[in-house]
């Protein structure tokens, strides 16, 4: 319902996990297009089974951060508490299943690095929930936030990732 009274022209999903975000935006902003960034290769297979059907949407198998390079991600039970981050032992408590099965190398790559895709727009709607890397992931989009009109960001009081800002 949020969504449907958006004005954007652009709609970046960080942590696209297997395209919840993305599939809702699509349904309800049809004409739309959607870029979205996923480093874990399974998730971003679902991804594009799940979104296959619908034009113009494209996704990015990395991470985002402050910086480009290669980092490890802590692969979580449930895919979705993965993160750039340690898990930490809140997280593990609070949510059933969520402890830490293995690392993978990834690429990280910052949302500025893409400016050709998203420089044409001015009304981007730009959501991030990356399990606790989020503001690294706002530090290296700094001219990408220019054109944002909205920023849709998960946050937490709690600390749930080993370092995560608050």
């Amino acid at each position: 319902k949020m969504l449907s009274g958006i004005d954007c022209d652009l709609i970046l999903d960080v942590g696209g996990n297997r395209g919840q975000f993305s599939l809702i935006s699509r349904l309800v902003k049809p004409a739309v297009p959607i870029i979205a960034f996923e480093p874990i290769p399974a998730e971003s297979d679902i991804y594009r089974r799940v979104t296959a059907r619908f034009a113009n949407i494209q996704l990015h198998q990395t991470a985002l951060g402050e910086r480009a390079g290669e980092a490890e991600i802590h692969l979580s039970r449930r895919a979705d508490s993965s993160s750039l981050l340690p898990i930490g032992d809140t997280q593990k408590r609070l949510f059933r299943d969520t402890d830490e099965v293995g690392v993978l190398k990834i690429p990280v790559k910052r949302l500025d690095d893409f400016k050709p895709e998203w420089e044409p727009y001015s009304r981007i709607l730009l959501k991030i929930d990356v399990q606790g890397f989020e503001l690294s992931v706002l530090k290296g989009a700094t001219e990408a936030l220019k054109n944002c009109a909205y920023v849709y960001v998960e946050c937490s009081e709690t600390e749930l990732y080993v370092g995560q800002a608050l």
